[in-house]
C-alpha cells in the first residue's frame, strides 16, 4: 500500500504546505487569553441528540462534570502498552510503556492511517487542534499506524514539530477500541480513555477537546474552523 499524501481530494490538506494556525486575536476579549480557570458559557456542551442514548458525567482532574459521548464501558488502557516514539532520522528509539508516558501529563493523541485519504484530509485541521493545546498539562501527539519510513514520508516536517508514536501493529488503536481512522483521543493520566472520537465529526472533536480544556484549565480550540473540511466517515481501523 502506498502513503496516502499525494490524494487530489485532499490537496490543501497535504504535507508540504501545512503550517500551523494560531489564534490571530490580540486578546482583548474577556476569555480569549489561555490558561483561563474557567469555561465560558460558549464552552458548554451540547445535550446529545436521540441517536446517541447513552451518555456520561465524569469528574476530569478535580474539574467540574462534563459531558461527552461514552462508550457503554470506559476504556482502561494497560499501563505496559508499548508506544514506540518516531526517533530522529538514522537513530532509532525503544518503546516504552504507556505508564512512561502518563507519569506527569495526559495524552491528546490523534491517531492517524497514512494509508488512506481520510487521514490526509483531516490532517491540517489536526495540526490546529494539537497546536491549541501547546504549553496545557496534555502532551500532544500522533499515532501513526506505519513503521518509521512511512510515517516520516506522510508527516514530513511535522516529525520535527510534535512527539510521534509508530503503531504499524496497531496495538494503541486495538487498546483503545477504535474501529475508525482518523480519531482524537483524550487518554488521561491514571489511563483511561475519557473521551474519543472516530472519523471527523466536528462536534465529535469538540466535545474531546472540551474534555481536555476541562481538565487540564484550557480554551478549547474552535471547532470546526475556516478551511476545515466537512464531515466524512473514517476508514475502518
Amino acid at each position: 500500500r502506498r502513503v496516502s499524501f499525494d490524494d487530489p481530494a485532499g490537496g490543501h490538506h497535504q504535507v508540504g504546505v501545512l503550517a500551523a494556525q494560531r489564534p490571530q486575536s490580540g486578546g482583548r476579549l474577556g476569555n480569549e487569553a489561555r490558561r483561563v480557570g474557567t469555561v465560558g458559557p460558549g464552552q458548554v456542551p451540547e445535550v446529545l441528540d436521540r441517536v446517541h442514548a447513552a451518555r456520561v458525567s465524569v469528574i476530569l482532574g478535580g474539574a467540574p462534570a462534563v459531558r461527552i459521548r461514552s462508550r457503554a464501558v470506559a476504556t482502561k488502557l494497560p499501563p505496559d502498552l508499548p508506544l514506540t516514539p518516531l526517533a530522529p532520522a538514522g537513530k532509532t528509539l525503544a518503546a516504552r510503556p504507556l505508564e512512561d508516558w502518563l507519569t506527569t501529563f495526559h495524552l491528546a493523541s490523534v491517531v492517524l492511517d497514512p494509508y488512506t485519504n481520510e487521514s490526509s484530509w483531516v490532517l491540517k485541521t489536526a495540526v490546529r487542534i494539537l497546536d491549541e493545546f501547546r504549553g496545557s498539562h496534555a502532551r500532544v501527539n500522533f499515532v501513526v499506524t506505519a513503521d518509521a519510513a512511512d510515517t516520516r514520508r506522510f508527516l514530513g516536517p511535522l516529525t520535527e514539530q510534535f512527539l510521534v508514536f509508530c503503531d504499524p501493529q496497531r496495538e494503541f488503536v486495538q487498546a483503545a477500541g477504535l474501529t475508525a481512522l482518523p480519531a482524537f483521543v483524550f487518554v488521561r493520566v491514571d489511563g483511561e480513555v475519557v473521551a474519543a472520537a472516530e472519523g471527523w465529526n466536528p462536534a465529535e472533536w469538540e466535545r474531546v477537546a472540551e474534555a481536555i480544556a476541562v481538565t487540564t484549565h484550557w480554551n478549547v480550540p474552535t471547532i470546526p474552523a475556516a478551511g476545515d473540511p466537512h464531515a466524512f466517515a473514517g476508514a475502518p481501523a
